[in-house]
């Protein structure tokens, strides 16, 4: 059905560019951030902006931007899937393809460390800004957080985060922060996925900002996850993180983690948009089966 739609997609963009307007006008809101459920379901598709193009063992997995659309519409369309977070072109993407009425849309806004790159850290803020979610009618931005406390570079993403977060809470929009503390291991960035980092993190993105009123956090599942969701009192989305072959344990993972108080919800992208099976409406049906 999609590749029907490419032609028309691409001659819109090319010859009717203020149809993307047109359409972030009519585009159907939500009443609230949470569905039916009472829980936020979001699929997250911003990875291939920082050159991220990878999922399990795939390297150019999301590389094909058809077969990522065509993904992206079906697990939108899936019961339960009430949210979106993509970098601009994704997003208008699915706007001209009608498939964000009635989501919770959140605009990536740092995409500017690339991986693998010498300025990694350096996460600059090259995507979305709060000004432009507001004028788009979207719900809210993202920022990528990630400290390295032996790069100089992490105080820019810091001031830089605060300064998003303030500029969406002054137009009611919602902030998703998503940090780690994250060190170069044989050059590559890593992010240190233990409890006592991703507390410290937590603790840190918590404060960033001139007012926390409108900030959720995006952390990931690790061990003792108990006491990374007793180290906050905002709302948090559970991150899916890398493929893994073991799509059970994951879930299971996921699941105790929702269990704690401060869990609203998860935003998966890679995990459900390119499962091991390949089956994105299973994958994506499960998920939903957790909240």
């Amino acid at each position: 059905m999609i590749q029907d739609r490419l032609a028309t997609l691409v001659e819109t963009r090319a010859n009717r560019p203020a149809a993307i307007a047109e359409a972030a006008a009519l585009r159907l809101r939500p009443d609230s951030l949470l569905g039916e459920h009472g829980k936020l379901m979001v699929i997250a598709a911003d990875h291939p902006a920082r050159g991220a193009l990878s999922a399990g063992n795939r390297p150019m997995a999301m590389a094909d931007r058809l077969d990522l659309l065509d993904r992206l519409c079906t697990a939108l369309a899936r019961p339960g899937v009430n949210g979106v977070l993509g970098t601009p072109d994704i997003l208008e993407d699915l706007l001209l393809l009608g498939a964000l009425d009635g989501k919770v849309v959140i605009g990536s806004m740092n995409r500017g460390g690339l991986a693998g790159s010498a300025f990694e850290m350096d996460d600059r803020f090259t995507g979305y800004d709060a000004a432009r979610i507001q004028a788009m009618r979207f719900e809210g931005g993202k920022t990528l957080t990630r400290i390295d406390y032996a790069d100089p570079a992490s105080v820019d993403t810091l001031e830089a985060t605060a300064r998003a977060v303030s500029d969406l809470a002054q137009r009611d929009l919602l902030a998703m922060v998503e940090p780690f503390i994250s060190h170069r291991v044989d050059g590559l960035v890593r992010n240190v996925l233990t409890a006592d980092a991703t507390v410290k993190a937590a603790a840190i993105a918590a404060a960033l900002g001139s007012t926390s009123a409108y900030t959720w956090l995006k952390l990931p599942v690790v061990d003792d996850m108990e006491r990374v969701m007793a180290a906050t009192t905002l709302p948090v989305v559970i991150l899916g993180g890398e493929v893994d072959s073991d799509q059970e344990a994951v879930f299971a993972r996921w699941r105790k983690a929702l269990a704690c108080p401060t869990a609203r919800g998860l935003a998966v992208g890679r995990s459900l948009l390119y499962p091991p099976d390949d089956d994105v409406v299973s994958a994506v049906d499960a998920a939903v089966g957790l909240l």
